[in-house]
């Protein structure tokens, strides 16, 4: 690996554990302890281990694209930045605004963005495109979750917690 590639490799994991970061800044804490949640939710230790693995494929994926398209791949990137602002926002929608029904929304914006980066990111490297579809499904589990809680919690969940 060069040097300009394993700067490259570097850059791409900044950026996607930077919009991993939100979800270190807005915790669950007790107002989702309180949430009523199906008994198919994934246990609390399973996010961050699930979110720490996929957030590496995530820059794994990006840094592929970059090595195999280049300048070329600039369109495909983009949009991959742009899924990964949407991805930070969730956090903070579901957590520190505490508002199931906007994450909901966002999380459908995020599930099709994932779509549309895939797609792109074909184009330039099969490996990178399937990178990313275990982070497709967790999201579908993840929006699948949400629509859940909002359905026995309302839009914004236990006010008194």
């Amino acid at each position: 690996m060069t040097l300009s590639s394993a700067v490259a490799l570097i850059i791409f994991f900044i950026m996607s554990f930077a919009a991993a970061s939100t979800g270190a800044v807005f915790r669950p804490g007790a107002w989702y302890a309180s949430l009523r949640k199906p008994g198919w939710t994934p246990p609390n230790w399973a996010f961050p281990l699930m979110w720490s693995i996929l957030f590496c494929a995530i820059a794994v994926s990006g840094w592929l694209v970059w090595e195999s398209g280049g300048l070329a791949a600039w369109p495909a990137l983009i949009l991959y930045a742009l899924h990964l602002l949407v991805n930070a926002a969730w956090s903070f929608l579901f957590f520190g605004m505490k508002r199931l029904d906007w994450a909901m929304g966002e999380v459908i914006l995020l599930w099709l963005m994932i779509v549309a980066v895939i797609a792109a990111f074909a184009q330039f490297s099969t490996p990178a495109a399937l990178l990313l579809t275990p982070y497709f499904a967790w999201v579908t589990v993840a929006a699948a979750l949400n629509f859940r809680l909002l359905q026995l919690n309302g839009p914004r969940g236990p006010t008194t917690a």
